[in-house]
């Protein structure tokens, strides 16, 4: 009889215990939940300023480490957050937990750096294109006042043979006026001699005429 009432007094024992841990396990469970928040959406974040973070297989120190992250590193945040640990995906595509402190939503001083780098880069680019576009543009305006002073010298060169030509014309107009003029005195002056003859020669042949009546 004593031995059965010891083993009933052990199988209750056992049992109460079994449920003090259920009960246990039960109330950390719906704590671990309370303090975990879940969002539907990828976010992006970064990593602050510090040297570097490591990554863990859970929310707390208990879990395996799963490698480290750069600081100012861009992740990805999943929305998941418990006991002060938040989700992250890195860059290498990992999930993993670090401590929400080191999360941020804002880009580091690092990140930042790179980016004003990237875009001084970009500008610097875009600057020399620019300045070849210029000097370009210079060397094709250069060309246009070469070709328009040649153009100028043609224009020049013409003007004056124009003028040298029109000169010679009046020259040439000049001389077939005086040509003329002299044709026209020759003409007059044979012309006089003419009249003057012409009568002469008609009185002598007459008088030869009444000597042969």
């Amino acid at each position: 009889m004593k031995a059965s009432l010891k083993k009933l007094s052990s199988f209750a024992l056992y049992s109460c215990l079994g449920l003090s841990l259920s009960f246990t396990m039960l109330l950390t469970a719906h704590a671990e939940q309370e303090n975990t928040q879940t969002s539907a959406e990828v976010s992006q974040g970064f990593i602050t300023d510090d040297l570097f973070i490591y990554m863990l297989a859970g929310s707390g120190t208990k879990y395996k480490i799963l490698g480290s992250v750069t600081a100012g590193s861009e992740i990805k945040l999943t929305g998941v957050i418990q006991n002060e640990y938040t989700q992250i995906i890195d860059d290498k595509n990992r999930t993993a937990w670090i401590e929400s402190k080191y999360v941020s939503e804002k880009p580091g001083l690092r990140f930042v750096v790179a980016e004003l780098n990237a875009q001084l880069a970009t500008a610097t680019e875009l600057n020399s294109q620019l300045d070849s576009q210029l000097n370009n543009i210079k060397a094709t305006m250069t060309n246009m006042h070469d070709k328009s002073s040649q153009l100028n010298n043609e224009i020049a060169a013409l003007k004056n043979q124009l003028a040298t030509t029109t000169s010679k014309l009046k020259t040439q107009d000049t001389d077939i006026q005086k040509q003329w003029f002299f044709n026209g005195a020759i003409v007059l002056g044979i012309g006089l001699i003419l009249g003057l003859l012409l009568p002469r020669l008609g009185g002598k042949r007459k008088s030869s005429v009444d000597n042969w009546k």
